[in-house]
C-alpha cells in the first residue's frame, strides 16, 4: 500500500530486494543519477555566454549555481528524514523531476532573456534535485556496503564529481552547434533537462534496499567497532546534532568544500585570467578542458581516497585533505603563474581532496552515529555544502571583481582568495582534529549491539 500520498511502486516496500540479488547492482543505480546532478560542477561553461548574452557580471552568472547549492544543503536537510522513511526510489523519482523541470525552466528563461527564470529554474527548483538526489542512495548503499562503506559511497559519489567530465565537454559542443546567444543557451538547457530525465529513470527503475536481516557474508558488525571512532551503536538524526562531533565534522565539511569550490564554480575564466598576459593565453576550449580536468581530479579523488579511508581511518584522510590542501594553495599562490602543468596539477589535486571530502563523510557519520539514520544525519550535515556554496563563489567572484574594477590583472585577481582558502582549511584541520567517540549518553535507536565502543582516542574526548 502507498503511505503519506507515495504512489505503491516507489514506497521503500516495493523495493526490497529479493534472496540473492546482487548488491553490485545498487552503485549503478546511485552512479545514474550522480552522474546527472553532477553537472552542477560543469557551469562554469555556462558563465561566459550568459555574461556576455545577459550582460551579467562574474558575481550575478553565479547566482544560479549558488542557489543550487544552497537548495541542495537545505532540500537534503529537511528532506533526509523523508529519504529514510520512503526509500531510494521515490527519493531518486523526486530528484529526477525536480532536476529535469529545473533545466526546462531555464530554458525557457533564456530563450526570452528572463534570466530570474535561469535562477529559479536551476537554482531553486533544480537545486532541490540536487539536494533529494545526492542524499537518495547514500543510505542505502552503507546499507548493502556496511563491510566497505568508504568503498560504496566512493563509487556513488564519484559520479557527482564525474558528472562535469560528460557535461563540460557535452555542454560547450552544443552551445557550439546552437550558440552562444540567449536562444542557443536555451536549446542547450531543453536537451540537457529532456536527456537527463531520461538517464535518471535508469536508477529509480534498477535502485533496491536489503532486507532488515540482511548482512554481507562472513562480515561480523563487532570487529568493525575494534578500529578507533567507530561504533556498533546507533544514534538518531536528533541526537548527532546534540554532539559536538557532529558540528567538528559540519566546520570539516564547509571549510573543504569552500576551498574546493570556489575554483570549481569559477574554473573556466579563472586559468583564462591566470594566464591571459603570458605568451600562450588559454582558449575557451582549453578553459573547459580545465573544467573537465578538474572534474576528473573531483572524480577520482572521490573513489580512491574515500576507499583509502577504510585503510587508514576517516581521521587520518581528512588531516590529508585539509592539510595538504592548504599547502598546494600556497603553492599556487607563490609560483602556480610560472607554470601552467603546475597550476593545473595543483588545482586538479585540491579538487581531489574536495571531492574525497564528500565521498568520505557518510563514512565517518556512520562511523560515529551507526547506520540507523546516517542518510538524515547526513542530509543535516549537506548544510554546511550550503554555506560553503555561497562562501566560496562570493569569495573568489567578489575578490576577483573589486580587483579587476581597481585595474589589476592575472593572477592578481585571485591572490587575496588563495590565502583566505589557505587560513580556512587549517580551521577545517583544528576542527577535524578534535573530532572523538560520540559519548554513550547520546546513544539510542533499535539493533544498537553495543552501547559504546571507545577506542584510544577517547581519553580527553570533545563531549
Amino acid at each position: 500500500m502507498a503511505s503519506m500520498g507515495v504512489p505503491d511502486v516507489l514506497t521503500r516496500a516495493r523495493t526490497v530486494a529479493p534472496p540473492g540479488w546482487s548488491r553490485w547492482l545498487v552503485p549503478p543505480a546511485a552512479l545514474s543519477i550522480h552522474l546527472a546532478i553532477g553537472q552542477a560542477y560543469a557551469w562554469s561553461v555556462f558563465k561566459p555566454p550568459l555574461e556576455s548574452s545577459l550582460g551579467l557580471s562574474g558575481t550575478q552568472s553565479a547566482l544560479p549555481f549558488q542557489l543550487a547549492i544552497v537548495m541542495l544543503g537545505l532540500s537534503a536537510a529537511f528532506g533526509g528524514t523523508l529519504v529514510e522513511r520512503n526509500g531510494p526510489r521515490w527519493a531518486m523519482c523526486v530528484s529526477a523531476l525536480c532536476f529535469a523541470s529545473g533545466f526546462l525552466i531555464s530554458a525557457l528563461g533564456a530563450a526570452t532573456r528572463q534570466y530570474w527564470l535561469i535562477v529559479l529554474g536551476y537554482g531553486l527548483v533544480g537545486g532541490i534535485g540536487l539536494g533529494i538526489g545526492y542524499i537518495s542512495p547514500v543510505s542505502t548503499l552503507i546499507k548493502w556496503f556496511p563491510d566497505r562503506p568508504g568503498l560504496a559511497t566512493g563509487i556513488a559519489i564519484m559520479g557527482f564529481g564525474g558528472g562535469a567530465l560528460i557535461a563540460s565537454p557535452w555542454s560547450t559542443e552544443l552551445l557550439s552547434s546552437f550558440g552562444a546567444d540567449s536562444s542557443g543557451i536555451g536549446q542547450t538547457f531543453l536537451v540537457m533537462g529532456l536527456v537527463y530525465a531520461v538517464f535518471m529513470t535508469v536508477g529509480v527503475l534498477l535502485v533496491r534496499v536489503p532486507a532488515d536481516d540482511w548482512r554481507p557474508p562472513g562480515w561480523k558488525p563487532s570487529a568493525a567497532a575494534a578500529r578507533p571512532l567507530v561504533t556498533t551503536a546507533q544514534v538518531s538524526a536528533r541526537n548527532a546534532l546534540r554532539t559536538p562531533q557532529f558540528w567538528c565534522l559540519w566546520v570539516v565539511l564547509c571549510m573543504n568544500v569552500t576551498a574546493g569550490i570556489g575554483i570549481l564554480e569559477k574554473a573556466a575564466p579563472m586559468i583564462t585570467d591566470f594566464f591571459a598576459d603570458t605568451s600562450t593565453p588559454v582558449t575557451a576550449t582549453a578553459a573547459a578542458g580545465f573544467v573537465g580536468l578538474l572534474s576528473l581530479g573531483n572524480m577520482l579523488g572521490r573513489i580512491t581516497w574515500s576507499s583509502t579511508s577504510d585503510l587508514v581511518g576517516r581521521k587520518n584522510i581528512y588531516r590529508l585533505y585539509l592539510g595538504a590542501g592548504a599547502l598546494l594553495y600556497l603553492l599556487i599562490a607563490l609560483v602556480g603563474d610560472d607554470s601552467k602543468p603546475l597550476f593545473i596539477i595543483a588545482a586538479a589535486v585540491i579538487l581531489s581532496f574536495y571531492g574525497g571530502g564528500f565521498a568520505t563523510v557518510p563514512a565517518y557519520l556512520k562511523d560515529l552515529f551507526g547506520t540507523y539514520e546516517v542518510g538524515a544525519i547526513h542530509g543535516r550535515l549537506l548544510t554546511a555544502w550550503s554555506t560553503a556554496g555561497v562562501l566560496g563563489p562570493l569569495i573568489v567572484n567578489a575578490i576577483a571583481d573589486h580587483e579587476k574594477s581597481a585595474g589589476r590583472t592575472g593572477p592578481d585577481l585571485y591572490s587575496t582568495s588563495f590565502v583566505i582558502m589557505m587560513v580556512l582549511l587549517v580551521i577545517g584541520f583544528v576542527a577535524n582534529e578534535l573530532v572523538r567517540p560520540v559519548h554513550p549518553r547520546h546513544h539510542d535507536g533499535p539493533s544498537a549491539e553495543t552501547k559504546a565502543t571507545v577506542g584510544p582516542e577517547s581519553e580527553g574526548a570533545v563531549r
